[in-house]
């Protein structure tokens, strides 16, 4: 079903332009980037930096203020997206994958909003996921954590921490203890550095270099394992394994790749269902152009954030193919993320 290309996200189109007239759409106007995660962590940094250098690609220069949003892994944003947030284009949100993958692999979150509805408008980075501990943990490998108990930290339902422990410890065997409920992964680290746990999964590799720099100079932590539907080049060159050799089951392996996929729209922006076609297109061309753009990408490197873009076209197509999987690839998808 899912084979390792299917899902490979095109980068974004260098010719994409904006419609004509489009210089009055926005004039004047104040834009709002409604971001679904907390401060400071990495779904934050991203968007905020979008939000810094999108408006100069954006015919009439309007201004973009960024607000955070938190809650059920982006769920709460995007219930306000979908339900609330104008259609004219002044409000675009920052969506977690949970969140898009959400009416998907998750019943309790059916009724808040119908994520193949939104308009894509393009995502950032499309990037593997780790699961690593801190030094002081006797988890310093992946077959540890086969053989002996972890402590990992994790989020609420829907957030990828706990989903992505989750799977690993339904799919391959590994012996993690989830303990739920912290806001971020801010929080989630600050517990691994005071012994409260001993790691986490389901973070950006691109988060991770950004948040915790000095962790991966200095030595701080152990990374078990990489997921992603392929393998992630620096990653492989550290030795770092891919999960693939650790599943046994055949439905197994359909439904973790199911998971995997989301991380193929990782950074999203999109518009609420009904939006106006020109703020569509306006706003797919002023990403295009920003991702391409010399002063984002100096900022990018900066932040230490890696820019994987893809076209909003290109990311509406994945999202509704992925939507369109096998029932029994879903159904078992939907058992093994949850703890």
């Amino acid at each position: 079903m899912f084979a390792r290309m299917t899902f490979a996200v095109a980068i974004v189109a260098s010719g994409v332009a904006a419609p004509a007239g489009a210089a009055d759409y926005f004039a004047g106007k104040t834009l709002e980037m409604l971001i679904g995660a907390d401060v400071a962590g990495g779904y934050d940094i991203y968007a905020r930096a979008v939000a810094r250098h999108l408006p100069k690609h954006i015919p009439g220069a309007p201004t973009i203020v960024a607000r955070n949003m938190p809650g059920a892994g982006s769920a709460v944003a995007g219930g306000h997206l979908f339900r609330v947030a104008p259609k004219d284009g002044t409000v675009m949100g920052a969506l977690m994958p949970g969140a898009i993958m959400g009416r998907l692999l998750d019943e309790r979150a059916s009724n808040l909003f119908d994520p193949t509805k939104f308009h894509y408008i393009g995502t950032a980075d499309s990037g593997t996921r780790v699961c690593i501990t801190y030094k002081t943990s006797a988890t310093k490998t992946y077959d540890d954590a086969l053989k002996q108990k972890t402590i990992m930290a994790a989020s609420q339902a829907g957030g990828a921490t706990r989903d992505y422990e989750a799977m690993h410890k339904h799919a391959t065997g590994a012996k993690f203890e989830i303990v739920s409920g912290y806001k971020g992964t801010s929080d989630m680290m600050l517990a691994m550095e005071r012994g409260e746990a001993a790691g986490l999964c389901g973070l950006d590799w691109s988060s991770l270099k950004s948040q915790k720099p000095d962790w991966l100079t200095d030595g701080s932590i152990n990374i078990l394992v990489q997921d992603g539907i392929d393998p992630e080049p620096e990653l492989t060159r550290m030795g770092v394994p891919q999960i693939w050799p650790y599943i046994k089951n055949e439905l197994d392996r359909k439904a973790v790749e199911l998971v995997l996929s989301q991380q193929l729209f990782g950074r999203s922006y999109v518009l609420p269902p009904g939006a106006a076609a020109e703020a569509v297109s306006i706003l797919r061309a002023a990403f295009a152009a920003t991702m391409r753009d010399k002063e984002f990408l100096a900022d990018a490197e900066k932040l230490r954030i890696g820019i994987t873009p893809s076209s909003g076209e290109k990311l509406q197509q994945v999202v509704e193919r992925v939507h369109g999987s096998a029932k029994e690839v879903v159904d078992r998808a939907k058992r093994i993320i949850e703890p």
